[in-house]
């Protein structure tokens, strides 16, 4: 694991918080045990460090980072598949569903901050499914003079999942931790129970407070 705070899982844990991807641990752990890499190995390898560092854009990414992608392409890896393979097989319900999140995006902080939701009608709506808003949270912060972006989306049983990302110096971990969840500094996430109405001003009361 490299999150800053992360779940009590098995009964041993390999964590580095400095690492910028899991992906680069478990490249650590077969060095160390002299595992040889193969493709079938260095292709998920590759797509882990990858999604890990925003496609080598995060400020965690450094010369090791590309020393690692290095070794993994020389093992087989190709990245051009790999990102048409993540990013570019959309069904027409992703697209429609993120007009729908894209329609709802409100702004505050004189554009600082960004937020928007997803509802549980709207995946019926548009036939998409709920891993359908992975990584729809980037688009927010696209927006010119966004720093941080937060999206709520609705789960069955009345709860809500919400995901922050930052590019201010605010640590999400941290906030996240406020509602039960946790993650990185610029990039984190809680699942809360209620309605919109409930959890929505809960949140961005805290956020709002973080970034003053």
């Amino acid at each position: 694991d490299h999150h800053l705070s992360s779940d009590d899982l098995g009964a041993e844990a390999f964590k580095n918080v400095q690492a910028e991807a899991t992906g680069r641990l478990v490249m650590e752990a077969a060095e160390h045990l002299g595992v040889q890499l193969t493709e079938k190995m260095a292709t998920p390898l590759y797509a882990a460090i990858a999604t890990d560092t925003g496609w080598y854009r995060f400020p965690s990414t450094t010369s090791q980072t590309y020393r690692f992608a290095a070794q993994l392409i020389d093992a087989g890896a190709k990245p051009a598949a790999i990102y048409n393979a993540l990013y570019e097989q959309d069904t027409l319900g992703r697209m429609k569903l993120r007009g729908a999140i894209l329609s709802r995006i409100l702004v505050e902080l004189e554009g600082r901050l960004a937020y928007t939701h997803v509802l549980l009608e709207d995946f019926e709506k548009t036939g998409s499914l709920p891993s359908d808003t992975e990584d729809a949270i980037n688009m927010l912060l696209a927006i010119a003079g966004t720093q941080v972006a937060v999206i709520f989306v609705e789960l069955p049983g009345k709860a809500f999942k919400i995901s922050f990302r930052s590019r201010s110096s605010v640590d999400f971990s941290k906030l996240a931790e406020q509602f039960a969840g946790g993650g990185h500094k610029a990039a984190a996430g809680a699942t809360m129970t209620g309605s919109l109405a409930d959890v929505q001003p809960r949140v961005l009361d805290a956020v709002r407070v973080a970034m003053r």
